[in-house]
């Protein structure tokens, strides 16, 4: 089994065929997010086609929502799957939130206050930025002028369902009221949940490690290795260099690459899914799978430039691939490039 190849393929950046923003969302299962910009051109990168206004204009309809989930940092995620994501993982997120919690004087009866202060500012539609929010903790008693304290309020908010992510006010975030924003949909069961995700994951990521599910989901070992359990007939196990490694039988075999090179943004799903990473986490250049730099783009008067940083001599092949993949992110941003390697 060549790990590689395989996880590019699944990963679908090496064919990307999926339509939608949200597409890409419900097959890796959830998509780390906290570097906004960078998060919508990884969701592009698996796209057909896409530009960053369409995703925007996705994320701002609500087709996509942004929310802390699984790991103690945001997350875009499809709305039919934001509440039994919660209900899964949000435990293990406030678990590891705990002392913070505690450092900023945050308890049961604090988060009880706060839950009908945000509820009563945000119902009726309304999509209210984090300053605004602070404002209406303020008036009502509860302290928030420390931005970490008040970005703890409203982590809790998230994960116990009450918020997620709303329009975009210019350049600002809005938080909406999530029962408002998003239909009511059926609960799962605990085992039903763990299966979907399990499956998400080794579908979209694998060849992976039990340990590699693990520190994507921000489950404890004990239900990774249940999660497996459920769905043991639907995946495939190999062993690799003495690792046992997880994909699903439905996946089809890598075929030769559309895009033999790749600009990963920071923290792109490539990179940060795996305990074990191939690469770093920041915007990292990528031929055949394998990390050869780094990348930066800067734009000024409307012309981008695109620096290029490689961490070995390159082939005239791998130098055209690039530039190709360079291009690609200027069409997505819909702007001229200049590409220096």
């Amino acid at each position: 089994m060549r790990i590689v190849p395989e996880r590019l393929h699944n990963q679908k950046l090496s064919s990307p065929d999926c339509k939608q923003a949200v597409d890409v969302v419900r097959w890796l299962g959830a998509v780390q997010a906290q570097d906004f910009p960078a998060a919508k051109w990884a969701l592009a990168l698996r796209m057909r086609a896409a530009t960053d206004a369409v995703i925007q204009q996705a994320y701002d309809e609500g087709k996509i929502l942004r929310t802390h989930l699984m790991r103690p940092t945001w997350h875009f995620v499809a709305p039919d799957d934001i509440r039994w994501l919660l209900e899964l993982t949000a435990p293990r997120v406030n678990a590891n939130c705990g002392s913070a919690f505690r450092t900023y004087e945050l308890d049961t009866a604090v988060f009880k206050r706060t839950t009908k202060i945000l509820t009563k500012a945000l119902q009726g539609g309304k999509h209210l930025t984090r300053a605004e929010l602070r404002t209406a903790l303020n008036r009502s008693g509860v302290a928030a002028d420390d931005g970490i304290r008040l970005g703890h309020i409203m982590i809790r908010a998230e994960l116990d369902g009450i918020v997620c992510s709303g329009p975009r006010a210019g350049k600002q975030f809005t938080y909406a009221l999530l029962d408002e924003r998003v239909p009511a949909t059926k609960p799962l069961t605990r085992d039903e949940a763990l299966a979907k995700l399990t499956t998400r994951y080794f579908t979209s990521h694998g060849p992976a490690t039990l340990q590699d599910f693990v520190w994507w989901s921000g489950l404890t070992v004990s239900d990774a290795k249940r999660g497996i359990e459920l769905i043991d007939k639907a995946l495939r196990r190999e062993l690799v260099d003495d690792k046992t490694y997880w994909l699903a039988r439905a996946n089809q075999s890598a075929k030769s690459s559309l895009y033999p090179s790749h600009l990963l943004p920071a923290f792109d799903e490539y990179n940060v899914a795996y305990k074990h990473r191939l690469a770093g986490l920041g915007p990292t250049v990528i031929v055949d799978g394998k990390a050869v730099g780094t990348w930066k783009a800067t734009t000024i008067k409307q012309t981008l430039t695109i620096a290029v940083i490689p961490s070995r001599a390159l082939k005239k092949s791998e130098t055209q691939a690039i530039s190709q993949a360079a291009n690609r992110y200027a069409a997505f941003l819909g702007l001229p490039a200049a590409v220096h390697i």
